[in-house]
């Protein structure tokens, strides 16, 4: 650190395209105090997701500065005092709340309750990939799908080589060995991926969508998982069964949810900060997610998803990672480490 009081950070100064060189910046903050749930947590890597990139772009820091970031993998250094989950030198992995300080600092203060640890069998760059891809997974397809384990059917994952769909294909299968798992996917790179990940068929949704999923399943599917559902209901309203569902984690202008009615459709949201943004009672269940899926991972039964590793954690080596996400073709995540390379 660099003083007793003071730690660094990289923030945001304004809302800024990311090649302007102002746009994640270099200083130092206050070094946080642990509130009675919290961690502090000295972190060892981050992944950048969507969301990073939506703030940094499209909306002003409050007071001038904010620190962004949500994934982070690191350790325990002091605890408040009602912690009991957690002690210090315990490795964690979480994603943060959207209404606190990120992961973009050498220390973060974390509500415990959000926290799970660390796969013992990754490192901590590989395990910055997991937590918010992981937890925005299982609440989509256990908290709102309601997929039961001996469930049958077709799930259609809209965004399949990114974060969330690379996790959602595995604990599919992993989990649910009934459903049939239908991915999307445009180049040969992302087709590749999400073979390897075990999706069972491949679709590409800059063609004829739904024609192509009714070919494959032509009675219709039962669920659809969508990364980028904007002007998309027409197509799922046609290629959905009839009670079939749809959850959308994107943030289309409009949902016309008349169009769902003669099917008796449903479409829910998935909003992985919701829980802690609005002190939900259940603020716990994202624990639990989170040290089922590491040992899910210690299991042999989901592997990480960091595909491209960056390092050092800088303002410099951040602004690429927002870069490559911006791209929006990324397959898998985009991690920033501190770990050394091995």
């Amino acid at each position: 650190m660099t003083t007793t009081n003071e730690i660094r950070a990289i923030a945001q100064t304004a809302a800024r395209p990311v090649d302007d060189p102002h746009s994640l910046v270099s200083t130092t903050i206050p070094e946080p105090v642990p509130g009675a749930h919290d961690l502090l947590v000295e972190v060892r890597a981050v992944s950048v997701n969507p969301v990073d990139v939506k703030l940094r772009s499209g909306s002003e820091p409050d007071g001038g500065l904010r620190v962004l970031g949500f994934d982070a993998s690191g350790t325990v250094r002091a605890v408040g005092g009602a912690v009991t989950l957690f002690a210090p030198g315990d490795e964690v992995s979480y994603a943060g709340a959207i209404d606190r300080p990120g992961s973009n600092a050498e220390l973060q203060l974390v509500d415990e309750r959000i926290v799970g640890r660390k796969p013992s069998t990754m490192s901590h760059t590989d395990a910055a990939a997991l937590p918010l891809t992981a937890i925005t997974a299982w609440e989509s397809l256990f908290d709102k799908l309601r997929i039961a384990p001996d469930a049958t059917g077709t799930l259609l994952v809209v965004g399949g080589a990114g974060g969330v769909g690379s996790i959602a294909i595995q604990l599919v299968r992993a989990l649910l060995p009934g459903v049939r798992v239908i991915a999307t996917a445009s180049r040969p790179e992302s087709e590749a991926w999400v073979r390897d990940l075990g999706v069972h068929e491949v679709v590409d949704h800059h063609g004829d969508l739904a024609a192509q999923v009714l070919a494959l399943a032509p009675d219709g599917i039962e669920w659809i998982l969508t990364t980028n559902s904007s002007g998309q209901l027409p197509v799922y309203e046609r290629v959905l069964r009839t009670f079939g569902q749809v959850v959308a984690i994107d943030d289309p202008e409009q949902v016309d949810v008349v169009a769902l009615k003669s099917k008796a459709l449903t479409w829910h949201w998935e909003f992985m900060f919701a829980r802690s943004l609005h002190g939900a009672a259940d603020l716990a269940e994202q624990h639990r997610i989170l040290d089922r899926v590491a040992d899910l991972v210690d299991e042999g039964r989901i592997r990480g998803t960091a595909t491209t590793v960056l390092r050092p954690i800088t303002a410099e080596t951040l602004r690429e990672a927002h870069r490559l996400v911006e791209s929006g073709r990324v397959v898998g995540k985009v991690v920033v480490t501190d770990e050394p390379e091995g």
